[in-house]
C-alpha cells in the first residue's frame, strides 16, 4: 500500500508533454519517499472541454491527477516503477471524469 502527499503543481512546456505536472511525494514503506509527477496534458484537457462544452476547474484537474496516480499505484507492480511520470491522456481524462461524475 502506498502513502502519498500532494506537493504542488507546475506548468510544463515540453512539446507533447505540455500541460500541468502535479507533484506527489510517494512511499511504499513510509521510510523512503520520492517525487512522482502526474502530467495532465493540455491536449487531453482541451479535448474534454470541447466535448463537454465547459472548462475544467483547477480542483477538477487536481482530482483527475490524483485519480490517475491511484490508477498507477494499481497498475505498476513494483515501487521502483512509480519513479516514472504518470501521463494522463485523452481517454484517461474522459474515463476519470466520468467516474468522478464531472
Amino acid at each position: 500500500m502506498y502513502q502519498y502527499r500532494y506537493q504542488g503543481n507546475r506548468p510544463l512546456h515540453a512539446g507533447p508533454d505540455s500541460g500541468v505536472e502535479f507533484v506527489f511525494s510517494v512511499s511504499a514503506d513510509r521510510k523512503s519517499w520520492h517525487a512522482v509527477g502526474v502530467v495532465v496534458g493540455d491536449g487531453a484537457i482541451r479535448a474534454w472541454e470541447e466535448a463537454h462544452a465547459r472548462e475544467l476547474t483547477s480542483a477538477e484537474r487536481h482530482a483527475i491527477a490524483k485519480m490517475a496516480l491511484f490508477q498507477a499505484f494499481d497498475e505498476r507492480p513494483a515501487p521502483a516503477l512509480m519513479e516514472d511520470r504518470v501521463r494522463v491522456r485523452n481517454a484517461e481524462v474522459e474515463a476519470i471524469s466520468e467516474a468522478l461524475d464531472l
